[in-house]
């Protein structure tokens, strides 16, 4: 069992910092292609970070663990929001800007939204449905670009053969990590008697959300908390509308009624933050404390 531990560690690892690879060498090959910096923040950066739980949500349906599959995007955005945003908001006021607030949120809370009608319709995730969530991630990436302010060319800071160094390796990290983290799991699942679900919603859901972890926290200690709230943001609206609606393409995803309640806590978790967000223009450390207080509470409902 020790080495399940160690293999779920090393799987971390490598997820770390392929997406922290992945997320470089894609920045820079934007520049190549003109694209505004604000989409590169809200999209690629978004979609880097977020690639553990890809690589592990589309890798666990393949391998018919659907919890660990769903569980993993569920407890991740409740994570990303409550764990992440709390603590990055204890060292620092991070500003929402309104069109954050007014439309970027609400997109999130209503993805979020969407997945729990379809699970609680057909108990699980169709090709079809999985269709509607691409359509509206498109719809969403439409909207991103069409109200991105122009910006200067930035001309990339590496070069384009090491570019691609990076997003290869990058890519072979986390594709590699994912099926440490998913057999080990699965391991250290059936040893310790408890389900893949609370496997997927706490340990994997932690280890896939390091990135943004990392990002976001590093952001608010380089003074560009405004980062932090977009890479969260962005990341969770990814995780659902591309990864499920991918995902479901490749193989339906059964939807165990169970996940009803965690998913309903997920969408409590976006009004949280959009109160927070409209009350006070951003997160202070009042918004933090509050947010931390209710991860514990959902903790404690877990256990």
């Amino acid at each position: 069992m020790i080495i399940e531990f160690l293999l779920l560690l090393l799987g971390f690892i490598l997820l770390t910092k392929g997406s922290d690879l992945f997320v470089d060498g894609a920045s820079e090959f934007a520049r190549y292609l003109h694209i505004p910096q604000l989409i590169i923040g809200l999209t690629i950066v978004a979609m880097g970070t977020s690639a553990p739980e890809a690589a592990v949500s589309i890798r666990s349906a393949l391998e018919n663990s659907a919890d660990l599959s769903i569980g993993n995007i569920v407890g991740s955005n409740i994570l990303n929001v409550l764990i992440i945003l709390g603590i990055c908001s204890l060292f620092a006021f991070i500003p929402i800007e309104k069109s954050t607030t007014k439309k970027d949120i609400p997109f999130m809370i209503f993805s979020t939204a969407l997945l729990m009608i379809f699970g609680y319709t057909d108990a699980s995730l169709s090709w079809f449905e999985g269709l509607i969530f691409l359509i509206w991630f498109i719809v969403y990436l439409i909207y991103l670009y069409t109200h991105s302010k122009k910006e200067e060319d930035q001309k990339p800071s590496k070069f384009f053969f090491k570019i691609l160094i990076f997003i290869i390796s990058g890519l072979a990290f986390i594709l590699l990590g994912s099926q440490f983290v998913v057999e080990s799991a699965t391991e250290i699942a059936l040893y310790l008697g408890v389900d893949e679900k609370f496997i997927g919603l706490t340990i994997v859901a932690l280890g896939t959300s390091l990135p943004e972890l990392f990002t976001s926290f590093m952001a608010t200690r380089k003074g560009n908390a405004g980062i932090a709230i977009g890479n969260i943001v962005g990341s969770n609206i990814f995780n659902i509308l591309f990864i499920l609606g991918f995902t479901s393409l490749l193989t339906p995803i059964p939807f165990q009624s169970s996940f009803l309640i965690d998913t309903l806590i997920c969408i409590l978790t976006g009004i949280v933050l959009w109160i927070c967000a409209y009350k006070n223009n951003g997160l202070n450390k009042k918004s933090g404390i509050l947010m931390l207080v209710c991860y514990g509470l959902y903790f404690l409902y877990l256990l």
